[in-house]
């Protein structure tokens, strides 16, 4: 094995590392009710973690503009020196879920070659996103979401009955839930947290077929370097409700505003993926703190070998 393949390996270990800590941190306010106080904790411990990383890494999916976020901003440098890289992070993907006590809250990393990710502006995103598996272009953004559904089903070579879409629960998705009713698929419906409902679609034991719905737009770049990593498939448009978010697209490069994104142009490049779960949900369980250990599950992912790793770590806790 070459040296560099090495080091990119142990490298995609290290980035669950750095999602441990800011899955452990991010723990202690569990059920506190204070979410902007889980999220620094969260923050705080990741920029410490990836500063120690062999990477010349710029944050380009981050805590907001650097007036806005005085750590993991958008053009934050992070590491030690070393490859150049793009990150994606969100510290707490899942701030009221873990201050409520709720389920799939999630650390989360992706990193991948410089310019290989996109920059996207802090806007919100239509996405429709589908695991491994299926041929390419089985479902397709712009189609109707009774079209989908019927597609994958028959893909996967069941009734529409047995599809199940993921639906972040606001007001907005009314017309594709009526639509999936009409169509007799099941709709898992999700308060916040979209990267974790796309993330699901890449494992059948979670029993989420597709994920449909508008969301956070760097949560979108997040969720396509998971599905690179294991073949899934995704399109993405940005939406903008004002000229503000115009000008931020402007200012990340974007010219072509009505552009539908494939999972190549979200993403592409080496991806690395990283996630630790916060609080328990149906891929990833939850920091566990018990007598003198704290433990952990994560999952790394990588697209150029698609390989995914869980492991589970136990830690002792300082005194």
């Amino acid at each position: 094995m070459a040296v560099e393949e090495y080091l990119d390996r142990t490298l995609t270990i290290e980035l669950g590392r750095c999602t441990e800590a800011a899955a452990v941190a991010a723990s202690t306010m569990i059920g506190r009710g204070d979410k902007e106080a889980a999220d620094q904790e969260a923050v705080t411990a990741l920029r410490d973690a990836l500063n120690l990383l062999p990477i010349d890494g710029t944050v380009v999916i981050g805590e907001g503009e650097r007036d806005e976020a005085p750590m993991l901003y958008i053009g934050e440098k992070v590491g030690r020196g070393g490859k150049k890289v793009d990150i994606a992070l969100d510290p707490l993907e899942g701030t009221t879920p873990t201050a409520k006590g709720m389920s799939n809250a999630l650390a989360v990393v992706a990193m991948a070659e410089g310019g290989t990710l996109l920059h996207s502006p802090d806007v919100y995103m239509q996405k429709i996103a589908i695991g491994p598996g299926y041929p390419e272009g089985i479902v397709d953004l712009d189609a109707p979401t009774e079209d989908n559904i019927a597609a994958l089903a028959k893909a996967k070579g069941v009734p529409t009955s047995e599809i199940t879409l993921c639906v972040l629960d606001r007001d907005r998705h009314a017309d594709i839930v009526a639509a999936a009713r009409k169509m007799d698929a099941r709709v898992a419906m999700i308060g916040d947290g979209d990267v974790a409902g796309i993330f699901h679609t890449t494992d059948p034991s979670t029993g989420i077929d597709m994920y449909l719905g508008s969301g956070g737009a760097p949560e979108g770049v997040l969720a396509a370097a998971a599905l690179r990593c294991v073949g899934g498939q995704m399109q993405g448009r940005l939406l903008f409700r004002n000229d503000d978010e115009r000008g931020r697209a402007a200012k990340a490069g974007i010219t072509d505003l009505d552009r539908k994104y494939g999972l190549m142009d979200l993403a592409s490049g080496d991806v690395m993926f990283a996630a630790t779960g916060v609080t328990g949900g149906s891929m990833l369980r939850g920091v566990r703190w018990a007598q003198n250990k704290v433990h952990t599950h994560t999952i790394v992912m990588r697209s150029k070998t698609k390989t995914v790793r869980y492991f589970e770590t136990a830690s002792l806790i300082p005194k």
